[in-house]
């Protein structure tokens, strides 16, 4: 509307029937809302956070005027809510609840966050470009607070840090890290296939995204960017014919390696830094080979699973054994019994090889997909170490693939009838 409002004079705008106008006026308002909700998402101090509370009541709204589920998109909902179920089923084998019923008060929620993005995203894709530049705008954010805090640049600065590692406006640098993943691949994304002239505008806050990231000192998350730079990079070379095209990718590549490289030697330098890098850089800590240490409790926990099929409830292994499963597989068994395991594995393989399908069609959304998926397989990878069942980033990602995986659906829907059109009245003639 805006490219056809440009080549009207006043007076036609002004007879625009009032239905356009309004039609335009809800658009702007649905987008700002979307666009308010992924800002929330960088701030995650306490449960339930304000991402909680606006985006609960967001869903509930879009609910009242028309939020469409796509046919393609109900596998999502049905292993999502069939794995709360779990939950739920597992709530009742703890003798005392807690605060157990507020978690998966949450869990459900998330989960149909993921439905709502997958939904909005899959009949307005236009959200998607809104999506990502709040996302990096939210991130920036974030990761400024985290390095403030890591280098206490004004009073109070400590309380985005935890453990002497940057935490932005997070609870735990561990989640802080790979929440800050995804808009640093898609910046990187911009960067290797965009105009030269938009590079440094892109550059800074990519810097500063991957400071955070460092500065987490979280393995996982250092693990998950170069996964996601890597995939990325290599779908890019794939999906191109073009040599030039590839030549690029492979010297910003090697440019990117070199600048990363001297960066992280300059920054050991700083006092502090480098004793946290080399304790953070080993591949086993203490926590992990201990007695009853990370390793050790997979294999209790997943002794108890045979013992518990129906789990036996949210957080209660932690309570038993000091210390949560760090581990997706052995949380589900656990908090969601049997049944969660089963949809959320059944969730993961149906979104890996769904979106694997699709990944690299020349569509206006697959820059959105590429991305989002090369970091959901990181989320996925770094779940076997780590509890990712309450990361809002996540649910998310899974939401962006499933809108994509929808909107080829449809598409797909509208060549088959283009081709039975003809088919049909060549028959008739």
């Amino acid at each position: 509307m805006s490219a056809v409002a440009h080549e009207l004079p006043a007076a036609a705008i002004n007879q625009l029937p009032p239905q356009a106008v309004n039609a335009k006026l809800i658009a702007l308002i649905s987008s700002a809302a979307i666009g308010i909700g992924i800002l929330l998402s960088g701030f995650v101090i306490s449960e339930p956070a304000p991402y909680e509370l606006y985006m609960a009541g967001l869903i509930a709204v879009w609910a009242l005027f028309g939020l469409k589920i796509s046919r393609a998109i109900l596998p999502l909902l049905v292993l999502l809510v069939a794995m709360n179920i779990g939950g739920m089923i597992a709530m009742t084998q703890m003798t005392e609840l807690a605060s157990t019923p507020l978690y998966l008060a949450v869990s459900l929620f998330l989960a149909f966050s993921a439905v709502f993005f997958a939904s909005v995203t899959s009949t307005q894709p236009g959200l998607y470009r809104l999506i990502f530049i709040a996302y990096v705008v939210s991130a920036v954010a974030t990761s400024l607070l985290g390095i403030a805090g890591y280098f206490h640049a004004f009073p109070g600065a400590e309380m985005f840090t935890k453990y002497d590692r940057a935490a932005g406006a997070f609870q735990d640098p561990n989640v802080f890290g790979p929440f800050l993943v995804l808009p640093g691949t898609y910046l990187l994304y911009l960067l290797l296939t965009g105009p030269v002239s938009r590079m440094p505008l892109l550059a800074v806050p990519l810097l500063i995204i991957t400071a955070g990231i460092f500065f987490s000192f979280s393995r996982g998350a250092w693990g998950m960017f170069a996964v996601s730079a890597v995939l990325l990079t290599a779908c890019l070379f794939l999906q191109s014919a073009s040599g030039m095209f590839r030549l690029r990718v492979v010297v910003m590549t090697i440019a990117a390696v070199a600048l990363l490289v001297i960066a992280v030697l300059v920054i050991l330098q700083l006092p502090g830094v480098s004793d946290m890098f080399t304790q953070r850089a080993q591949l086993e800590q203490s926590y992990d080979t201990a007695r009853l240490g990370r390793f050790a409790r997979y294999a209790i926990g997943f002794q108890l699973a045979l013992e518990h099929p129906f789990g036996i409830g949210p957080l209660v292994f932690g309570t038993i054994y000091g210390e949560d499963t760090h581990d997706i597989w052995l949380k589900a068994l656990m908090d969601y019994g049997w049944l969660g395991f089963v949809s959320f594995l059944t969730l993961t393989l149906w979104t890996i090889a769904a979106g694997f399908r699709i990944l690299l069609r020349d569509r206006p959304w697959q820059p959105y997909l590429l991305c989002a998926y090369v970091a959901y397989l990181g989320n996925i990878g770094l779940g076997t170490f780590i509890d990712i069942d309450h990361w809002r980033h996540l649910y998310l990602l899974l939401g962006l693939i499933w809108g994509a995986i929808a909107l080829e659906y449809r598409h797909q829907k509208q060549l088959r009838r283009a081709r039975a059109v003809p088919a049909a009245a060549s028959s008739v003639g």
